[in-house]
């Protein structure tokens, strides 16, 4: 009998702990619910700051109705909530938050602290907690209304959790996850979320926004242009459906699912399941869709009462809610159909329930045959004088940009809705389903659309698509980085005794004009840096430019011209026409391909096939003027060709 073990009862901080790992798993899961305490504070502006992936630091500051100095003492006790008063509540519970556990989970494995103060008290008040109760007095301090959240060295005191944990950089992108799902729900406050001690920040939303300028903003202009929006309600579900989905011109390698249930952040494996085979009709495989759906039903009919992390939720008659989702989306997928501008697998009619085994598969006359593998029979394999390297790739120091941010300088929203008003539609169509046939040359390329063969001159393409690209991700570049910096005077005059640069005497000396350039773009620096990567120091060193598609760089041989047709043909008097000005030499300079290094390997043809054209399918809008100057000439047609064939 002596040797079996006695039962009894675990010390409370034991079990407080235990309970805390449940609800705070990771920086991500305690963000998630400090998010949700300043929503349901009525906050328009939340901050949130990291170091070391929210593991050594983890800051939300917002602007809510804040903490009462009375309840400082019990905010961080289990089960101490200003949100439910009886089990009965459950049934039309309204907030994020009612079990009382967020703040007293996090107290149990972090060093917390709270700065908080209300509308009606004068000053602040800031309290310390540590396993749910208060380390010391309450002290008053000086502070905005709102409250300010400090979690220190989450899980010091449980080890095996901090080194299961992934690295920091991993931990930080699953907060940039959450955050960026709240800050489209929520497009009437305004979030912010970076590094401790960096001034870059990674995602940055302005207060009363919409849910398509925050998706544009988070996850890109590509997004944004193929969006389809959700409205509608059921009454006799007591559902209603509201959201924004990408039509089939979109996809990605990597879903991007987010859904919200009476405005909480959830998953729903049936609904993801059956979206899924609804876009698997339409997509490549292995490819995904952007969805943002929220729904709103009837409290009654909704468990949030079934996970401490209240991610998981049950709600009543999940099969018919299902099915309605699925039933919208399909009505939406097949309304856009008519437009699409990308290759899709059409959905199929119902196969009969018995095929003979002689029946055959109808055949498709010659003359109506499509080339659809790109890789087949390219136009190089007919000049095996000229061979090429699929896998060459260029090699360059190069950077990404951390973050994004919303430019919202009317000059370029001008500009931009410039190239959206002016697109030639039947243009798009071809380039939208291009299928690359092979480089002519450094100008011109051939692709096929449909039954039809186009001559396309690549350049002129180019200089428009880097155009579009220098707009539309303005302020958001990458960088690349030059091995040392070159001095801006050099390369001046180094342009001036080139050709392009048509010096004359009565123009005055190269060093005095260079002399001139320099000091301009010196002046310019701070908006260069900010706005397009150009990085120009106080020495007058310029040590990057900015990288506009991954995998390309420009001719480097035509940079000195660039830099000297930037002081000169710019127009800095007036910000739309220097915005524009600016940007079209760009992509002048950028729009010339890279020559190869020897003659075996021609890595401006890589280039075209794998950066520009691929590109030009995806994003690009083509002006009205490229169906008139010959940009895209149309050279063969398959039918026409047969026709010809047959009278032969």
């Amino acid at each position: 009998m002596s040797g079996r073990p006695i039962i009894k009862k675990l010390d409370e901080t034991v079990v407080n702990r235990i309970a805390a790992g449940e609800v705070i798993q990771r920086p991500s899961n305690a963000v998630k619910e400090l998010l949700e305490n300043s929503l349901d504070a009525k906050s328009s502006s939340i901050q949130i700051t990291l170091k070391g992936g929210g593991l050594k630091l983890l800051q939300i500051q917002d602007n809510g109705c804040g903490i009462r100095r009375e309840d400082m003492g019990i905010v961080c006790e289990r089960f101490t909530t200003s949100k439910l008063t009886q089990f009965e509540d459950l049934s039309s519970i309204a907030t994020f938050g009612f079990r009382g556990e967020a703040l007293a989970s996090i107290s149990h494995v972090a060093h917390l602290t709270i700065i908080t103060k209300t509308e009606n008290e004068q000053c602040a008040y800031k309290a310390s907690y540590e396993d749910g109760k208060l380390k010391g007095p309450v002290k008053a301090c000086a502070g905005n209304q709102g409250t300010q959240i400090h979690v220190e060295d989450l899980f010091f005191n449980i080890s095996t959790r901090r080194k299961a944990l992934k690295s920091p950089s991993e931990e930080h992108a699953r907060v940039l996850d959450v955050v960026s799902r709240y800050a489209v729900h929520n497009p009437h406050v305004g979030f912010t979320l970076k590094k401790h001690g960096e001034g870059l920040v990674d995602l940055r939303t302005e207060p009363e926004s919409s849910h398509t300028d925050n998706i544009r903003v988070i996850y890109g202009n590509n997004i944004t242009r193929e969006l389809l929006e959700i409205n509608t309600e059921d009454e006799g579900l007591q559902l209603k459906l509201k959201g924004y989905i990408t039509n089939v011109n979109f996809s990605t390698k990597k879903a991007i699912f987010l859904l919200f249930i009476n405005n909480r952040l959830v998953d729903s494996s049936a609904i993801r399941k059956s979206l899924d085979n609804v876009y698997g009709l339409y997509l490549p495989k292995g490819s995904h869709p952007f969805i943002y759906l929220s729904l709103f039903m009837n409290p009654r009919n909704l468990d949030v009462n079934v996970h401490p992390t209240k991610h998981e939720v049950n709600f009543l008659h999940e099969e018919a809610v299902v099915e309605r989702i699925k039933q919208e989306v399909e009505k939406l997928l097949a309304g856009a159909n008519t437009s699409r501008t990308f290759f899709t697998q059409a959905k199929l009619p119902s196969l009969p329930e018995v095929i003979k085994e002689n029946d055959k598969p109808p055949t498709v006359s010659a003359n109506k045959l499509v080339r659809t593998d790109s890789a087949s029979q390219k136009l190089h394999k007919f000049f095996p004088s000229q061979p090429i390297n699929p896998l060459q790739k260029p090699d360059t120091n190069l950077s990404s940009s951390e973050g994004r941010r919303d430019i919202q300088l009317t000059s370029v929203l001008n500009l931009r809705r410039e190239i959206e008003q002016d697109v030639h539609v039947g243009l798009r169509e071809i380039l939208s389903n291009l299928i690359f046939v092979g480089c002519v040359d450094q100008e011109r390329a051939l692709i096929q659309h449909d039954t039809n063969l186009y001559m396309c001159n690549t350049r002129l393409l180019a200089e428009e698509m880097f155009y579009q690209i220098l707009l539309y991700e303005f302020g958001n570049f990458g960088v690349i980085k030059f091995k040392e910096s070159l001095p801006l005077m050099e390369v001046c005059e180094l342009a001036l005794d080139c050709p392009e640069a048509s010096w004359k005497p009565e123009y005055g000396t190269k060093t005095q004009l260079a002399a001139d350039a320099t000091e301009l773009l010196v002046s310019k620096a701070v908006m260069l840096k900010d706005y397009f990567s150009i990085d120009i120091d106080g020495h007058a060193m310029l040590s990057t430019i900015p990288l506009l598609l991954v995998n390309y760089v420009p001719d480097f041989g035509q940079l000195p011209v660039y830099i000297l047709r930037l002081a000169s043909e710019v127009n800095w008097t007036d910000e739309q026409l220097c915005f524009q000005t600016f940007c079209r030499e760009t992509a002048k300079f950028y729009s010339k391909l890279r020559p190869s290094v020897d003659s075996k390997n021609e890595e401006w043809q890589w280039s075209v096939e794998h950066v520009i054209y691929p590109t030009l399918k995806a994003s690009f809008l083509p002006p009205r003027k490229f169906a008139e100057d010959k940009t895209i000439v149309q050279i063969a047609s398959l039918p026409e060709l047969y026709k010809v064939f047959e009278r032969c």
